[in-house]
């Protein structure tokens, strides 16, 4: 799944037939600071459309805080944001969500109390436009739209082969198990970009793989685009059409995989570093 001067053109065919489209979000000279603190230091790349776009660099580089600043949790002192072709004003999360942003979460962020089918469920928020007394009432349109949404859950269920524990309360379930769960409520959303942070953090060998899957998966059949950060290199290589490296919050490489992991830069500053 490799990609050959992906930075350069303006849309290229990637694995298994995908179209790589158009620049959606163009993030140029980023930087953010927490008082005295500079978490990224000017900061410049693009992600293009149906593509899969990996961030990495060692512990503390700014990884996180940059897919915070994607969607709309940090706020950059400096540079600016086009979201597809248009500048982007102060952004909050909700606005993000609304754009069709998605987003898991480094530690898992799920209701551990509820189910599997209630958790994924609270992911088709922003698409209900019946109003709690509506639903407390549970009739007509309500009912009607809770059945659709449901729909679009059960589908999702199916899509990540988790039909087995859909009445399982989240908590009980294995850490691996925890992590699709997360990723299915992401994908109930139906994002056009989901951000991914360390989304294999934790997992076994036969865990990771059906991750990979899985995320293959969603960028090839739903064209959905993904962001991810990853500190397996394997898999970063992998799966990634291209990748940007970051150390202590500045920019040290940005391409396909197989020029990254030749960079002297990454090679010195993470490759060939234990992290």
């Amino acid at each position: 799944m490799m990609m050959n001067d992906m930075a350069n053109v303006a849309s290229s065919t990637g694995g298994g037939g995908r179209r790589i489209g158009e620049v959606i979000l163009d993030l140029k000279n980023i930087s953010l600071r927490f008082g005295g603190v500079k978490a990224l230091t000017d900061i410049s790349f693009d992600i293009r459309e149906h593509e899969i776009r990996s961030i990495i660099g060692p512990n503390g580089a700014g990884k996180s805080s940059m897919l915070n600043v994607i969607n709309g949790v940090y706020h950059p002192q400096e540079g600016q944001i086009l979201f597809r072709g248009e500048p982007r004003q102060k952004m909050e999360p909700h606005m993000a969500a609304a754009q069709g942003i998605a987003r898991t979460f480094q530690n898992i962020a799920l209701f551990k109390g509820m189910t599997v089918l209630d958790n994924i469920m609270t992911g088709r928020n922003l698409k209900m436009k019946c109003n709690l007394f509506h639903h407390a009432l549970f009739f007509g349109k309500a009912q009607r739209e809770e059945i659709e949404h449901r729909k679009k859950v059960e589908e999702v269920i199916d899509f990540l082969e988790i039909q087995s524990i859909r009445k399982t309360p989240v908590g009980r379930l294995p850490y691996g198990l925890q992590k699709r769960v997360e990723l299915a409520r992401a994908l109930a959303a139906e994002p056009t970009m989901l951000l991914l942070d360390e989304p294999m953090a934790g997992m076994n060998v036969e865990e990771k793989q059906d991750m990979c899957r899985f995320i293959l998966d969603v960028n090839d059949q739903f064209g959905t685009t993904i962001v991810l950060i990853e500190h397996d290199m394997g898999v970063v290589m992998d799966i990634s059409d291209r990748v940007v490296v970051l150390d202590y919050g500045k920019k040290i490489g940005d391409g396909p995989p197989d020029e990254v992991k030749n960079n002297p830069d990454v090679i010195a500053a993470y490759l060939g570093t234990s992290h």
